[in-house]
């Protein structure tokens, strides 16, 4: 597996080919995974092997495998899960275009072209858990938590009417 180069290939000439290439990729090289980890240490494997489908359309089956250390949503505490995903793109020329198979994730390409750290990126947002959490619920409760806030220490409330009522009576004797 190489690490290869970051240029877009061309998904027509790999489709005709059935051309299988594999990739590693620094998690901290990828911006939006960066952003849903608890950190960016590890990397990201991906195999994205093309194909035509039986209408002659390119498409490729990406398949991903890492290690990532997320942030528990529980606790805040880092916890590493495995993630492995594997879905199969057809490659479309803009986001209008409808992709005839519902097995299918479209994924643009524009002039028939697209960066394999894309696919492998988009491949891992689309697997990745929406609220990671802690294997073990015991130590999410030993986890340090915020100290809760007092009734007391929160603010009076203000009732900037409440003289009208007498101040319209006075008024009305007058």
């Amino acid at each position: 597996m190489s690490s290869g180069s970051d240029e877009p290939v061309d998904c027509e000439r790999l489709a005709s080919e059935r051309a299988t290439l594999e990739r590693e990729y620094p998690l901290a090289g990828l911006p939006r995974v960066r952003d849903v980890l608890a950190d960016a240490t590890g990397t990201l494997r991906a195999r994205v092997a093309f194909a035509r489908d039986g209408q002659g359309r390119a498409i490729a089956t990406v398949a991903i495998e890492a290690n990532p250390r997320w942030r528990c949503q529980r606790c805040g505490l880092p916890v590493e899960r495995t993630l492995a995903s594997r879905s199969v793109v057809e490659f479309v020329a803009d986001e209008r275009t409808e992709v005839p198979d519902g097995d299918r994730e479209p994924f643009v390409a524009p002039g028939g072209r697209v960066r394999l750290a894309d696919l492998a990126e988009e491949e891992f947002l689309l697997a990745a858990p929406l609220a990671p959490s802690c294997d073990e619920p015991e130590r999410c409760a030993r986890a340090p938590r915020p100290a809760p806030q007092s009734v007391a220490a929160a603010p009076a409330t203000r009732r900037p009417f409440d003289g009208l009522r007498d101040l319209l009576q006075k008024t009305d004797r007058t």
